[in-house]
């Protein structure tokens, strides 16, 4: 008898998740095609100025698949089936307020400071950059969304709910940062995210948790929609997330698993992404994947081959 229930919510999350999918596919395309008709900001003659980036290999890529991405996710978040309507607020809240502050700091950022350490230590010296506002920014919207979003009934007192809010914010924030920092090559962020999020929607369409299953399906599977759609702009060098896109990706599928895992899980999800944004600071992520012949293949797939000639100008990202 028990296995009939099941089925049906597996079948539920099944067919909310290819919907959520399918939407964010769809919105994200949209989006793209609509900012490069009208940028968000800029118009035919200064569009160039705002949105156009030179990246490793010293060519020109637009940045408007980052907005794009960041439209079409929150669109598709509030138009999914199977969410709550504090959960569809969460995600509306951590896709555009991640997007909106990664836009801020591509559009206006200064290189004076880099990484995460870099602009806290100008912070405390008085400097307030544009990563600064970025990282205190996402982490409040990550905060807040995590506020937002439904309490499971068994999550305990007030001191375990507060730990848990603070915990997840801590996951969302910390999502959206490390998602930025792989959005050094094409197609690299939305691969990692990819990776990061399929066993997520896997294991949500396969734990018989009832509207907890769904809501993390759908959750997962429009970032996930959104950010394949996107993949062939990426890894043509036709265009690239940034901090806008990268942001965007990374807090909604830290939300997503924040609806998914239980406290043990989220609590060692943080660890792995404060792990990660550590020794970003030390390693460089581009050094690691190229050294490894497994990395380097899944990252070079789909890209055109590598330059052979040294010293190319510029960077992505």
């Amino acid at each position: 008898m028990a296995r009939g229930p099941q089925a049906g919510t597996r079948a539920a999350a099944v067919l909310g998740a290819a919907v959520g999918a399918a939407l964010g596919a769809v919105a994200a395309r949209a989006a793209f095609a609509a900012f490069r008709r009208r940028p968000p900001i800029g118009d035919e003659k200064t569009a160039d100025e705002y949105w156009t980036r030179v990246n490793h290999r010293g060519e020109p890529v637009t940045l408007l698949e980052g907005p794009a991405f960041a439209a079409g996710a929150v669109a598709a978040s509030a138009l999914a089936p199977g969410l709550p309507a504090r959960a569809r607020a969460a995600a509306v809240l951590a896709g555009a307020g991640s997007g909106v502050l990664g836009a801020y700091d591509d559009l206006f950022g200064t290189t004076s400071s880099k990484g995460f350490k870099g602009h806290l230590a100008a912070l405390a010296r008085g400097e307030v950059t544009s990563g600064a506002v970025k990282i205190l920014g996402i982490g409040a919207t990550g905060l807040a969304a995590a506020a937002l979003s439904p309490r499971d009934a068994r999550s305990g007192n007030m001191p375990a709910r507060s730990l848990d809010t603070l915990v997840d914010g801590a996951l969302i924030a910390g999502s959206a940062n490390l998602a930025n920092l792989f959005d050094l090559r094409p197609g690299r962020a939305i691969k990692v995210g990819l990776l990061a999020g399929a066993p997520l929607l896997a294991a949500s369409i396969a734990a018989p948790y009832g509207p907890r299953s769904r809501q993390a399906a759908a959750l997962t599977a429009v970032p996930l929609g959104a950010a394949a759609a996107l993949l062939p702009e990426d890894l043509g060098e036709r265009a690239m997330l940034g901090d806008a896109g990268a942001n965007a990706l990374g807090a909604l599928l830290g939300l997503a698993a924040t609806a998914r895992l239980g406290r043990p899980g989220r609590i060692a999800a943080l660890g792995v992404v404060a792990a990660l944004t550590a020794a970003s600071e030390k390693v460089s992520f581009t050094k690691v994947i190229a050294g490894n012949r497994v990395l380097n293949r899944l990252d070079m797939l789909g890209r055109r081959a590598p330059q052979t000639t040294p010293g190319s100008p510029g960077s992505r990202g």
